[in-house]
């Protein structure tokens, strides 16, 4: 089942809560209204009964005779009783109940209980009933003239008082009809303004799904929550894109790489098979060429996992103090390399990954002592969270900058030596994920000063 569009779902939520709106104001104000002509009418009616009440009593012995002969318009002969109001009859029933003078603009019916009032002997007997007079309903009251003379019947007409609140009702339902279509109308322009931007965004989402393109142009702009989304958008496959290009740069550059140590380790395999033919002096090299260009392969392979995959991230941060670092990395290398690596530090504590941290710093120091062949100590220098490797090597080549922490460079003077070129590259990808940044220059007096900077905690 295919789920409605988010216009029409807008549409149809606009025009449901002002069906309800309309629907309770509605509601409400016809009950006001209903009891507010209910009660007028029943005023009317009460007035009516108790004026024709108190003639009864102050008359005496008025008879119907007289009543009647008073005048043929009977609203107006019992002292405007019934002047005013269209919805009241008048009838006056004899002694034995009989019709003296009709209502008008119809008689009113006349039952047995009625005959007995206009029997009663007390004056201002009253007795009420419900008809129904050729499809208008009306209310009647009978009261007795007393001592047996007859009474006066005083109706009031509903019917009318039933058409008026059946329009009323009529004209609120239409009203309330006509503000729930406006309001869906209302909402699907407000939404389709609103939604315009979010229906072109998923455009561009779908044809980045279904082509693979990330340059596709994202419409973006305007402060508002869409605006945002689709500024956020066009970044997120800025972003995409540039990390698609930056793999396949890896992809290419890894494939260069690789294909050195494979074509020399194919070489060497290709010698084994005619080892017996080896003078002895030519096995040992070879097998000790194997194992050091299967163990650079190695490496080379475990710097590009941990290039594409960057696991540094799953380490969590927490307070480093660099100078404990600095020692770690000065020790190990003092017993591999047999150099002297010095540490001057201060109480320098950065937030970061200490792992991390400490692979950067242990590249800076393996390059130092791989570059510098004289045999002078390295120098670890740390203050105010700058960190600095310092040697007596050949010395920083005359590069653009930024290029010697690019992957796979290694400087012409190091091309016949061993090493993947990504020890510096993962340094700048280390110090650039803790806001940091790298740095390269010349030494005084010779050598190189290699590092990187980083906000103190």
């Amino acid at each position: 089942m295919t789920r409605p569009s988010l216009r029409l779902t807008f549409s149809l939520l606009f025009a449901t809560v002002a069906a309800l709106v309309a629907v309770g104001v509605g509601a409400l104000s016809y009950g006001l209204a209903s009891a507010l002509i209910w009660q007028e009418t029943d005023d009317d009616f009460d007035r009516a009964a108790e004026a024709v009440a108190e003639l009864t009593i102050d008359a005496g012995d008025l008879t119907p005779e007289d009543l009647a002969e008073l005048d043929d318009d009977f609203d107006v002969d019992l002292g405007d009783v019934l002047a005013g109001s269209d919805t009241l009859i008048g009838q006056i029933l004899g002694a034995g109940g009989q019709v003296v003078d009709e209502g008008h603009p119809q008689p009113l019916p006349v039952s047995n209980t009625d005959r007995a009032v206009a029997a009663a002997e007390e004056p201002g007997h009253t007795r009420s009933s419900e008809a129904q007079l050729d499809h208008t309903r009306v209310r009647i009251i009978t009261v007795a003239l007393g001592g047996g003379r007859g009474a006066i019947q005083v109706a009031q007409q509903l019917s009318e008082v039933d058409s008026l609140l059946t329009s009323l009702r009529t004209r609120i339902t239409a009203v309330g009809v006509a503000i729930s279509l406006a309001a869906g109308v209302c909402g699907w322009f407000v939404t389709t303004r609103v939604t315009r931007g979010l229906v072109r965004l998923t455009r561009v989402a779908e044809e980045v799904t279904v082509t693979g393109r990330l340059d596709l142009p994202v419409p973006a702009g305007g402060r508002d929550e869409v605006g945002r989304l689709g500024t956020a958008f066009d970044r997120m496959l800025g972003q995409l894109a540039r990390s698609r290009d930056a793999q396949q740069r890896l992809v290419q550059e890894a494939g260069h790489e690789l294909r050195t140590p494979l074509t020399s380790m194919r070489t060497n395999i290709a010698l084994l098979h005619r080892f017996d033919e080896l003078p002895l002096s030519a096995r040992g090299p070879l097998l000790t060429d194997l194992t050091m260009e299967s163990r650079e392969l190695i490496k080379l392979i475990n710097e590009l996992v941990e290039l594409a995959t960057d696991t540094r991230e799953l380490e969590a941060t927490e307070p480093v103090e660099l100078a404990k670092i600095a020692e770690r990395v000065a020790q190990r290398f003092r017993t591999r390399s047999s150099r002297e690596i010095t540490t001057q530090a201060d109480g320098t504590v950065v937030t970061g990954r200490p792992q991390a941290l400490e692979r950067a710093l242990s590249n800076l120091v393996e390059n130092a002592t791989k570059f510098d062949s004289s045999g002078a100590p390295v120098e670890i220098v740390i203050h105010r969270g700058r960190v600095e490797v310092r040697d007596r090597g050949p010395g920083v080549p005359d590069l653009p900058e930024g290029r010697l922490f690019d992957r796979f460079y290694r400087a012409p003077e190091a091309q016949s030596m061993r090493g993947s070129g990504l020890g510096l590259a993962i340094v700048r990808d280390v110090v650039t994920a803790h806001d940091g940044t790298v740095f390269a220059h010349n030494r005084d007096g010779g050598g190189a000063t290699i590092g990187f900077e980083l906000p103190e905690h």
